[in-house]
Parts: C-alpha cells; sequence; structure tokens
C-alpha cells in the first residue's frame, strides 16, 4: 500500500464552482490601506490627469469629484513632499483594526515645509512616534 501526503486547498473556479488545487492557499494582505496612502495615490492619479489634458485644471477636478476646490488643494498639495517621503507614504503598512496611525492633517502640513531636507527630518520624528506607540484601538 502507497500513501501519498500532498498540501492541498479549495479555492473557488469559474462560476463559483470548488477547484481542488495544489499547494497552499494564497495569502491575502488583512487590514486596509491607510486613507493617507489612497489620498496620495489619488493626488498622482489627478496630476497625471491635469497632465496628459483630460480635465483642464483643479477646478475641474474638483466639480467632477463634487468637491470644494479648498480640499482639492489639501490634496495636490501632497505633491510638494519629497519624493522619498511620497514613496513611503504610499507604502505605509495596512491597517488591521480601529484607526490609522498616519494622520493626513499631519502629512499636510508636513508637505507645507519648503526644504525637502527639513521634510525628512520632520517625517523622521514623525515615522518614529508611530514606532514608540502600538496602533490605536
Amino acid at each position: 500500500m502507497i500513501t501519498i501526503e500532498r498540501k492541498v486547498h479549495f479555492g473557488h473556479g469559474h462560476r463559483a464552482r470548488k477547484e481542488l488545487r495544489d499547494g497552499e492557499a494564497k495569502t491575502v494582505p488583512t487590514g486596509r490601506v491607510p486613507r493617507v496612502s489612497r489620498i496620495m495615490a489619488l493626488a498622482i492619479r489627478f496630476d497625471g490627469l491635469i497632465r496628459d489634458g483630460v480635465v483642464k485644471d483643479q477646478a475641474e477636478l474638483a466639480r467632477l469629484g463634487h468637491v470644494s476646490r479648498a480640499r482639492l488643494t489639501q490634496v495636490m498639495n501632497l505633491l510638494n513632499l519629497a519624493p522619498d517621503i511620497q514613496e513611503q507614504v504610499l507604502n505605509l503598512p495596512m491597517t488591521s483594526r480601529g484607526r490609522d496611525q498616519t494622520i493626513e492633517r499631519e502629512i499636510r502640513e508636513l508637505a507645507a515645509v519648503v526644504s525637502w531636507h527639513k521634510q525628512r527630518r520632520a517625517w523622521t520624528c514623525i515615522a518614529g512616534k508611530w514606532a514608540e506607540s502600538p496602533p490605536p484601538t
């Protein structure tokens, strides 16, 4: 008698049929993308739409998005962050529960600083604060 051992998992196939698949189930990241990361991505997308001529200007984007021009300006000002900080904001860890550790207001204040060198120093302080305190519940 021969015994074969193998790891398998059942997944949803075409038209919601169960399928037997080889290997282990893929791990899906739990949690949600922090709000400030989504807003940063939106700012980059909006900038691309303006550059490509899809929309005329920020005022048109505000009208299309049903937001005030002031709010759109707040979002677009995130593009004033140093490129490496923008990348780190986009890659913030997922929020598993509770409130996000990163607060948009702090990032907007950071974007108001003209010097990228000063932004980076302030970003280090902000990121260090998150490492010291556990995420809020």
